[in-house]
């Protein structure tokens, strides 16, 4: 009996994928007509774009968040809507609600703003539970439910929380049902010295307007590229590892982290560096993923999945420390791209004989 085969599709292109390439520089170019300095962040964006990934971004007040978020969505002509978390929100004001028409004698249903292609969710920490779970089927399902009818959400969708992390009243803990379908959480800290003076200068001239680079069909070409990027095994077998390596720190040589865990990744935090490796390497100008790409995109992937344990915080630990001395801890692997049998990869069993 023969078995099924899974689809084959078409090797990309090397020379497509360097056009694909030079388009998001000029969209990276163009959205720093604004924003300085933030290249992590900026880049991080564009990955989730791609990857159809949602973003967390944690910084004080003033770090310009907002702006970059508004910024990229000028510069990719896409929908955008800002929706300010407050602890009075309800779940119809996010996904919106059926209202009674007297002149037709019946429901109808008006839409919120939710129904764009980029949601800043803004402050997201400052709302309850039962609005962080009005997100849930949005996020996961891109979808919602009003009443008994789905509503399908914009394509593309993404949502870009930001969160006070020196706040602490009138705040909420994110459930980790929640964090978990955020595919990077990114870290915003304060210009360099030269990079504000930069930004005092342009606060007190005009800002240059954002011209729009991609359409929303580009977008669509370009998550459909990133998702044709080759991945030889020996770098999915080491973003494995590298999730594993937060829920048994023992896998990767670590036994003394172990203490300080109370819980790691789940397997979407490797389907994520996977899917974030395959959209920077499109970034990066190649048609094929590298370990240093699922490497580059761990920090942002596994911080927010780690939950550290009381020992933890008696001794003072640091997540970031921790989370680095776990990559630091698993050996990057050599891929061959010419022969996905060669015995590259940890612990690789012999080629498959003929």
């Amino acid at each position: 009996m023969n078995e099924p085969q899974s689809e084959i599709r078409p090797a990309l292109e090397p020379q497509a994928v360097m056009e694909a390439s030079a388009k998001l520089r000029t969209l990276l170019l163009e959205v720093k007509k604004v924003i300085v300095g933030q290249d992590l962040m900026l880049e991080r964006m564009v990955v989730a774009l791609l990857a159809r990934g949602h973003i967390l971004i944690e910084g004080v007040p003033g770090l310009a968040k907002t702006l970059a978020i508004k910024s990229m969505a000028e510069a990719i002509g896409a929908s955008f809507k800002r929706i300010q978390f407050t602890p009075d929100l309800v779940p119809a004001d996010l996904i919106g609600t059926r209202i009674y028409n007297p002149k037709e004698a019946a429901f109808e249903v008006e839409l919120g703003p939710l129904f764009a292609n980029l949601i800043l969710a803004d402050e997201i920490n400052r709302a309850p539970a039962k609005i962080q779970s009005a997100l849930l089927e949005a996020m996961q399902e891109r979808q919602v439910t009003i009443g008994k009818e789905t509503f399908k959400l914009p394509d593309p969708f993404l949502v870009l929380a930001t969160q006070n992390p020196i706040e602490s009243e009138g705040t909420y803990f994110l459930p980790e049902a929640q964090v978990d379908r955020f595919m990077f959480k990114i870290i915003v800290d304060y210009p360099a010295f030269y990079e504000e003076m930069t930004v005092v200068d342009r606060v007190s001239s005009k800002f240059e307007p954002i011209h729009m680079q991609l359409h929303a069909d580009d977008l669509r070409a370009l998550q459909a590229m990133a998702d044709r990027v080759h991945v030889h095994p020996a770098v999915t077998e080491y973003a494995v590892r590298l999730a594993r390596a937060t829920r048994d720190p023992g896998e990767a040589k670590l036994p003394e982290l172990k203490k300080y865990i109370s819980f790691g990744g789940s397997p979407r935090a490797s389907v994520n560096l996977i899917l974030g490796a395959k959209a920077l390497a499109i970034v990066r100008g190649r048609e094929y993923a590298l370990p240093e790409d699922v490497r580059d995109l761990a920090p942002e992937v596994l911080r927010h999945r780690i939950i550290l344990s009381y020992e933890a915080l008696a001794d003072e630990v640091k997540l970031e420390e921790l989370v680095h001395k776990i990559i630091a801890g698993v050996p990057l692997p050599k891929v061959h791209l010419g022969d996905p049998y060669r015995d590259t990869r940890l612990g690789a069993a012999d080629p498959p004989s003929a």
